[in-house]
């Protein structure tokens, strides 16, 4: 079986691009979700 490096780095650097975005996206979840319950205490 012959392995192509340039397919193997391009599929490396999708699935680490896809975990920094996937983080990226629950660390601003979590950040809006942090701001959200902030504001509702001030409006009490």
């Amino acid at each position: 079986m012959k392995v192509n490096v340039r397919t193997m780095a391009k599929e490396m650097m999708e699935f680490t691009k896809n975990n920094i975005l996937s983080q990226s996206a629950q660390s601003m979840l979590a950040q809006s979700q942090s701001i959200t319950q902030g504001v509702l205490q001030l409006l009490q």
